[in-house]
């Protein structure tokens, strides 16, 4: 790691359910989009094959299933200006998410 182009930033992470809705969009998308309209550089969805939220519901991906209503991980790796503008877009639309951020250090390795 170079010290010289690590940059220091947040990586936000938000936790929903798989057919979860806010404004008429999946929110895994609406974060995607919201994130995007807002010039973050990138952001991934991840679904899960199992899990289980606050209510204690345990969902699992079946062979006959497949429409169950798993998690979804949105997460994006920012900086701390743009993170916060996010979190304060999320808060304000009130979209039923939980999320976690951490400190992170992060760098383009390659080709930018």
């Amino acid at each position: 790691m170079n010290d010289d182009t690590m940059q220091n930033g947040r990586l936000l992470i938000f936790y929903c359910r798989q057919r979860a809705r806010h404004d008429g969009k999946l929110v895994h998308e609406w974060l995607l989009e919201l994130a995007k309209a807002q010039g973050i550089g990138g952001g991934s969805a991840f679904r899960a094959i199992a899990g289980y939220g606050r209510h204690g519901v345990l969902h699992e991906e079946q062979f006959f299933d497949l429409a169950d209503d798993l998690p979804v991980k949105v997460e994006f790796l920012l900086d701390a200006t743009r993170a916060e503008a996010l979190l304060s877009a999320v808060r304000a639309a009130r979209v039923d998410v939980v999320y976690a951020s951490l400190a992170a250090g992060f760098e383009v390795l390659g080709k930018h």
